[in-house]
């Protein structure tokens, strides 16, 4: 039997939070990658993208939540890296997240206790209040750390986005049947 190593931290009142999520909304920069802007000598922008966020995430469309991402940069490689992952929704050059994150919602029907908004600085907190979950980093703002209803223990584009679609799984009863591919017929997942 395969436990989450978290399962036991997660409060009850987190995981109600995260049972009613139908989509998870995502930053870029500090989430999905380490925030930091790499630049060659050319002046391309590189961009490092964490491949255990991105099988989460597909996971994640596969249990049937959506994934959007809402960022304030414009970069090809978010844009390559959302569309190799099948991600439906990528809103980029957007400042006000908060106005995107409505947008997107009012699109989809469905209201803010539904909705989990992960981001890690300034631009992210008013998304992220607005969301029913406030998902962020540890190495994320202070400001934003304070707002959140979540905190991984990943920082950001090192497993964290992973952290979180663990939490959206277990707390919904869908991670077992998402890991169960992955293990031997004798095994099961203990959620």
């Amino acid at each position: 039997m395969v436990s989450h190593p978290l399962q036991n931290e997660w409060p009850d009142s987190l995981l109600a939070k995260a049972a009613k999520i139908r989509l998870i909304a995502l930053d870029v920069d500090g989430i999905m990658s380490d925030g930091k802007l790499y630049f060659s000598a050319t002046g391309d922008e590189l961009k490092a993208f964490n491949i255990l966020d991105g099988l989460g995430l597909k996971q994640l469309m596969a249990a049937g939540i959506t994934v959007a991402v809402i960022t304030g940069r414009k970069s090809p490689l978010t844009e390559k890296r959302m569309r190799d992952l099948g991600i439906p929704h990528l809103m980029q050059g957007r400042e006000d997240k908060k106005v995107a994150l409505q947008e997107l919602v009012s699109a989809m029907g469905i209201g803010p206790e539904a909705i989990a908004y992960m981001g890690d600085d300034l631009p992210d907190l008013p998304a992220l209040t607005f969301a029913g979950l406030g998902i962020t980093v540890p190495n994320g703002y202070w400001l934003v750390r304070q707002h959140a209803d979540y905190c991984t223990r990943a920082q950001g584009g090192n497993g964290a986005v992973r952290e979180a679609c663990d939490l959206l799984l277990g707390a919904q009863g869908k991670l077992e049947s998402a890991l169960a591919p992955y293990l031997g017929p004798d095994q099961e997942v203990d959620t």
